[in-house]
């Protein structure tokens, strides 16, 4: 949609940059970039003011004459009339278009005063001294801190702390992440709850932990986990604080006069069965709960609870359509895990092992032996050294809990009291007492470590980088390389395909989507697994298979089960796993714009949407998002006088709203070329009764032919993906959003990627060699000093 006269419109402004350009277009034109710097600069000021000077003051922005004398002094105007010069934004679709060696001619001189002045003034942008841990964050530190890879159900996460406020799409955003009282007393209730299920208190109560199957979860087939030759139920990843019992209570509906085979498993091994029968003569319609009571020792495991599959053939009645139910065959509703009952000890668990590294007896010293521990805790947990005063500050929580329950509860209650410390929940990055307030420095390598680690694992440094962080040695060029190289080879890299690259594309949106019903019946819980699935495999191939970021777009492969090959139309695929296979030349599935899972993201639960989907691929593969709408935007029109219109004769009726036209021109061209793909991501050749018509015209005349056309236009602009791709991984490793003054450290990171090939590393590397990453400008001494208070 077209901004409203009040709002500046588009292309009538120099804050889309046309000004410029047409001055400096008529100074490309005539040879004047052929001359010096100076008189360059004269004649894009005297064309731009001579011809365009009543326009260059009609919006927000304003270009004097000093301005091009000095670029890089005035880069906030300049970078915004760069992107609109490299995304050939302007001048409008229906002015004359200088030749593109103008284009780059300009661009080039643009960019060459911009990073020159960049490299002599470096700005890294302001960051908080304090910078809280996400939710996911959290759950990674203390995963990698107590070797705690599972949770009992009533400590998730989710349920444990609240969700963190997202901008930009990504919720690791620093100046969100405040903490009100009530969010700290969650931290305080997580604390202790997370420290006496890893040390293992036998004092604790039993704990009940609810799963409830969805109802569109189909239970006759298959489920990935669990022995071949069973159907339906789950598997459970759980951890059990303590040796004892538990009791398993299984909730069933749904009925039949044949007897059903059920089992409960336990890392693979069945350890109970029982019979089911229900709705045949003198037994009731529906199965009563049964229960189990199991002996498991503590630490993680898997519960799986499943029914023997009978037979692959079905009667009459179960042949219909399942509407996303959960079959027609009894089925689980809710699995309960209650316990320990009757504890006979903490066990051996991994937790316990990362804690206690020595025990007290003999030659061992109790306090020494304490001091061990908690000095190994603290130092993980703090991200640097640990002082005595540090170690005073937890002497007496480990005293308390020693007179309270002995040495174990001693060490949790010392564990407790790190875990609710800033030092844990906040990043801290304090000025040091000589730095200049505003002026740029290098942080330490201590502060390098954690963002790094935060960065491309999502959690805290493990003891490899912080003894290099301590040793002063991790800036040195080689090793930090060798250090990306390892931290990406290394499994929790993969938050870079949960955390970041799920937060960039909204993967999480999935979960969320429900198409319609009636118009859709074939869609249920598998197959909205099966896209996140598919997309998660996808990414984490190109990522951490270190492949160039175009694959992303471009890709021939997949990765696919039996349920989603069907929903796409590939043929000879059995089996609820996932398998890559390669895709012929003409398949519509090559790339992200592929996926089941985007396209149902950026549809409406009854049709398609090319509005959402082409704002979708600007904001996200461009980075280039059309202005916001008027609020007063019509609803769209999908009736005329009863009959439906296809989606195109739609848009092209509200296109007829001056308000809305000149906006949707580029969204919907790049919108229209996906409509062959229906609200879930099935492919359909006709819309509305009329055929589908896939082909479309850009704002600059290009003409995009369907998903493959787009494809390819896209993979001819790959500098702009790869520019759009870099300010979101930027983003996400700075956790602020990219600023005008960023804009020479991802020109320079993009450079030097397109020279590999734009491998995923080589921009890793990038970002963390850049002035952001590696600094941060000083504070004023009042904010440091109230950082420091809250920090300590």
């Amino acid at each position: 949609m077209r901004r409203t006269p009040s709002a500046k419109p588009l292309y009538a402004v120099v804050l889309a940059g046309a000004a410029v350009l047409a001055g400096t277009w008529l100074a490309a034109r005539h040879g004047l970039f052929d001359r010096d710097r100076a008189a360059t600069q004269a004649a894009i000021s005297a064309n731009c003011l001579d011809c365009h000077d009543d326009i260059t003051r009609s919006g927000d922005l304003v270009l004097e004459p000093a301005t091009l004398a000095d670029v890089g002094g005035h880069a906030e105007i300049w970078e915004r009339v760069i992107r609109k010069v490299a995304d050939r934004a302007m001048p409008p679709p229906d002015e004359p278009r200088p030749p593109e060696r103008d284009y780059i001619t300009i661009e080039r001189f643009l960019e060459a005063e911009l990073d020159a002045f960049a490299a002599a003034r470096p700005n890294p942008g302001e960051l908080p001294q304090l910078h809280r841990l996400t939710r996911t964050e959290y759950g990674n530190a203390i995963r990698d801190l107590l070797a705690l890879d599972v949770l009992p159900a009533e400590l998730d996460y989710e349920l444990l702390l609240p969700a963190d406020n997202k901008s930009s799409g990504f919720d690791n955003i620093s100046e969100l992440l405040f903490v009100s009282p009530s969010t700290m007393e969650r931290y305080i209730d997580a604390a202790r709850k997370i420290s006496r299920l890893v040390v293992g208190d036998m004092s604790a109560a039993p704990l009940v932990n609810r799963h409830r199957l969805a109802l569109q979860l189909p239970q006759d087939i298959h489920v990935p986990g669990l022995p071949i030759g069973t159907r339906g139920g789950l598997v459970i990843g759980s951890y059990f604080p303590l040796d004892g019992e538990y009791v398993v209570r299984v909730e069933l509906a749904g009925s039949s006069r044949e007897p059903h085979e059920l089992e409960i498993l336990v890392d693979g091994e069945r350890v109970a069965r029982s019979t089911v029968v229900s709705g045949g003569p003198g037994f009731p319609r529906r199965a009563p709960p049964l229960e189990f009571r199991l002996p498991v020792t503590a630490g993680p495991a898997n519960i799986g609870v499943t029914f023997i599959e009978r037979s692959e053939a079905f009667d009459e009645s179960t042949l219909r359509v399942r509407r996303r139910s959960r079959g027609a065959l009894p089925d689980i509703e809710h699995v309960t895990i209650s316990g320990p009952f009757n504890p006979t000890g903490p066990g051996q668990t991994p937790s316990r092992e990362r804690i206690f590294t020595c025990t007290p007896g003999g030659d061992i010293d109790e306090r020494a032996c304490a001091g061990e521990i908690v000095t190994a805790l603290a130092r993980r947990a703090y991200r640097r050294p640990v002082s005595e005063t540090d170690l005073e500050g937890l002497w007496p929580f480990y005293e308390a809990g020693l007179a309270d329950g002995g040495f174990d509860r001693g060490i949790q209650y010392a564990l407790e009291r790190i875990l609710i410390s800033p030092q844990f929940l906040y990043r801290v990055e304090l000025d040091p007492p000589d730095a200049r307030p505003g002026v740029a420095y290098a942080i330490s390598d201590l502060e390098l470590a954690s963002r790094l680690s935060f960065f491309l694992w999502s959690s805290i440094p493990d003891y490899e980088l912080l003894d290099l962080a301590t040793e002063g040695r991790l800036r040195d060029p080689e090793t930090l390389e060798a250090q990306i190289e390892r931290m990406l080879a290394d499994p929790r890299s993969e938050s870079l395909v949960t955390n970041f690259a799920a937060q960039w594309l909204f993967l999480g949106d999935v979960e969320s989507k429900d198409p319609d019903l009636y118009l859709f019946r074939d869609y249920d819980d598998t197959l909205r697994s099966a896209f996140a699935r598919e997309a998660e495999l996808f990414l984490d191939s190109v990522l951490r298979g270190n492949g160039s970021i175009v694959e992303l777009l471009t890709a021939s492969y997949t990765f696919v089960n039996e349920r989603l090959a069907a929903h796409y139309g590939i043929a000879n695929i059995e089996g609820s796993h996932f398998r890559r296979i390669e895709l012929p030349e003409s398949s519509p599935r090559a790339g992200l714009l592929g996926k089941g899972g985007i396209l149902a993201l950026t549809s409406y639960a009854t049709r398609t949407s090319p509005v959402l989907r082409g704002k979708y691929v600007l904001e996200n593969l461009l980075a280039a998002p059309p202005p916001a709408p008027p609020p007063d935007v019509p609803s769209l029109v999908t009736e005329d006088d009863g009959a439906a219109l296809t989606m195109r004769e739609a848009l092209a009726r509200h296109r007829e709203d001056p308000a809305c036209a000149g906006c949707h021109v580029e969204m919907d061209a790049i919108g229209f070329a996906l409509e062959n793909f229906d609200a879930t991501g099935q492919w359909r050749d006709r819309d509305a009764a009329a055929p589908v018509d896939s082909t479309s015209a850009l704002p600059d005349g290009t003409i995009i032919d369907g998903v493959a056309g787009l494809r390819s236009y896209l993979a001819l602009h790959q500098d702009r993906f790869a520019r759009a791709f870099t300010e979101k991984l930027l983003m996400y490793a700075l956790g602020r959003n990219v600023q005008y003054y960023d804009a020479a450290a991802v020109r320079a990171i993009v450079r030097d990627a397109g020279n590999e090939g734009y491998a995923f590393a080589s921009i890793v590397e990038g970002i963390a060699r850049s002035v952001p990453f590696q600094m941060r400008n000083a504070r004023d001494g009042a904010t440091s000093s109230v950082a420091v208070t809250e920090a300590n």
